[in-house]
């Protein structure tokens, strides 16, 4: 059930607090509702807490910008018009974004909105330490834990996208108005520390009531979160002065940092609280809004009906309303079309995450009702992501703009991926492979001789088994946006779309380890009458035996009418400039302006 935005009983401002709902069964009297009263009231205190949400669902916060921009372009993904240059968009996601750019340079955007839910985290965890007894009321103590681990939650979104920013741990005040930024390390120790107290404060999925819910902040999240920020933290990323490196400070060394990512990581995985089930199962559950907690979603931002843009920016293309969804929308980003021929053929992750077809010939019935609808192929240089599909859903999608999807933060088979490289920096590869090993059986089902003789060439040394991570949660996690964070922390950002734009031109012309493949694709429709069958895609597949099966349609897929589907404009726009540059976005100018000469960018802004 998706009801966490509507229990949120208080709106918190920068200003204070001030009550939004009138219908609080049982609350004390009082004339005014102070801090000591709402803090120290767990159903209070819950709406307080749960008011931290509301900072992800607006229209230029992670709704509508943060979630469809960032992270674009990888080795894997990019946005699916990124050779439209003169959209702004395109220089965003292409490492060449402007300061007065016209998607983000407004008073409500990311940057206002990440601030705007520090502020309402801070309050909440000020007014729950001072008057919630957290010690002895476990209601309370859950709730502290949630406010903890939003709050880091939002400033780690904020250093992945702009490096160092200010740090605000308290509510503010007229002295603190306006702050410089701080140093990320400063911000990656306080938001640890969080973190691991706030382990100690939450409960695990199913040990009470908040967390039934993949939209309530549980300890296997916690966890597994704390170990992200741990590898990131310990990681590689662009300085002030342009220079790439680790951190300097002590604390932040790989061995301490990765021994907390690992000892995390297994108390998630050795917990039993969360499964991994069907890799496919988890996206459908996604898509028909299910949210109990034990299965391989961790934690959700939670989005109603009438917000969201998950499916409209990452679901598969709906050209026209249809009998699954009356929102012709769909496809704003998509897989490389080299990642599909990078799968091995028998990983049931590559069908699931890349689709090579769009939905068509739907027709409009009424206002709330449209009927038909078919896939139709698309091209060699667009493809779709199928993680989320509006075919999958079990309700009908009616608004222009928003599906109501949740976004999924992290799920159980991050957790292994991470305990896998932490154990292999610390142990090797022996003492990792099992957890690595674990992710291969459920990408390889019944092909567990297959799944071996893999284990047995990436474990033969620590290097091959880090390179082996790399390529692993790149499959495992196309179009979930963590790539760019994996790449810049591993240092291989530059160098990863170097050889990713170099694939693409490999691809396009058919050399290397994509030589062979046919002109054309070959296909029909199913029995169903809307499914598409497509012959063509495999390394083997030939044009005369493709024209011999009797496909009623057939096109060209690499080359139409002489020319390359996928040209120089569309493989050059994955990155307009050298990408470790521009690692962060710039802070946009509608902020710098009103800092009162406090902010300032970095990075050759």
């Amino acid at each position: 059930m998706k009801n966490i935005l509507f229990k949120s009983l208080f709106v918190l401002t920068l200003a204070g607090l001030i009550s939004a709902c009138s219908d609080v069964i049982e609350a004390p009297t009082k004339s005014s509702l102070d801090e000591n009263v709402i803090f120290s009231t767990p159903v209070l205190a819950e709406g307080a807490v749960m008011g931290i949400h509301q900072s992800f669902s607006e229209t230029n916060s992670y709704r509508g910008r943060f979630i469809p921009f960032y992270g674009l372009n990888t080795d894997l993904e990019w946005w699916n018009s990124s050779e439209n240059t003169t959209d702004d968009r395109a220089l965003l996601m292409g490492y060449n974004p402007i300061v007065g750019s016209t998607q983000m340079n407004t008073e409500n955007n990311a940057w206002a909105k990440m601030y705007e839910g520090i502020e309402r985290a801070n309050i909440c965890i000020r007014g729950l330490r001072a008057y919630g007894d957290v010690e002895n009321n476990k209601e309370l103590a859950q709730l502290l834990g949630e406010a903890l681990t939003l709050r880091a939650f939002i400033y780690v979104d904020l250093m992945k996208a702009w490096g160092d920013v200010p740090a605000r741990f308290e509510p503010l005040t007229t002295e603190t108005l306006y702050l410089p930024k701080s140093d990320r390390d400063v911000i990656y120790k306080q938001i640890i520390a969080d973190l691991e107290e706030a382990a100690t404060l939450v409960a695990w999925p199913k040990e009470n009531a908040a967390t039934q819910s993949t939209e309530r902040v549980n300890k296997a999240f916690v966890k597994g979160f704390l170990a992200r920020t741990c590898l990131y933290a310990a990681g590689y990323s662009q300085r002030a002065d342009g220079s790439i490196r680790r951190s300097n400070d002590p604390e932040l060394a790989v061995d301490k940092m990765y021994k907390k990512a690992k000892d995390a990581c297994l108390d998630v995985i050795n917990s039993k609280t969360s499964t991994l089930g069907s890799f496919e199962q988890n996206f459908k559950n996604l898509c028909q809004d299910k949210t109990t907690t034990g299965l391989e979603s961790l934690y959700e931002l939670p989005f109603s009906d009438g917000r969201g843009r998950v499916l409209y920016t990452f679901g598969v293309k709906h050209k026209t309303v249809d009998k699954y969804t009356m929102q012709a929308q769909g496809g704003a980003n998509g897989p490389l079309p080299t990642l599909f021929y990078d799968y091995d053929k028998d990983d049931i992750r590559r069908d699931i995450t890349c689709v090579p077809y769009y939905w068509d010939g739907g027709v409009k019935v009424n206002e709330t009702q449209a009927s038909g609808g078919y896939q139709v192929p698309n091209k060699l240089s667009q493809w779709y992501f199928g993680k989320l599909r509006y075919e999958w859903m079990s309700r009908v999608v009616t608004s222009t703009n928003d599906d109501g999807v949740n976004w999924q933060v992290m799920r159980l088979a991050d957790v292994y991926l991470m305990a896998a490289e932490a154990i292999n920096e610390l142990e090797g590869p022996g003492a990792a492979a099992p957890y690595l090993k674990a992710i291969r059986e459920r990408a390889f089902p019944g092909n567990q001789a297959k799944v071996e003789t893999y284990m047995a060439s990436v474990t033969a040394s620590k290097d091959a088994f880090f390179k082996a991570i790399v390529d692993e949660r790149a499959f495992e996690f196309a179009g979930e946006m963590l790539r760019k964070a994996d790449l810049i922390r591993w240092n291989l950002l530059s160098a990863k779309l170097t050889e990713a734009k170099n694939n693409l031109a490999a691809l396009a012309n058919r050399t290397g380890k994509y030589a062979g493949y046919p002109d054309k694709i070959y296909y029909k429709t199913a029995a169903d009458g809307e499914s598409l069958v497509i012959y063509g895609l495999e390394k083997g597949h030939t044009d005369a035996e493709g024209a011999a099966l009797g496909y009623t349609s057939s096109k060209g897929w690499f080359v139409s009418d002489g020319v390359n589907t996928m040209n120089d404009a569309k493989v050059n726009s994955l990155y307009l400039r050298n990408p470790d540059e521009r690692q962060f976005w710039p802070i946009w100018q509608v902020f710098i302006d009103s800092s009162n000469g406090t902010l300032k960018n970095d990075y050759g802004y």
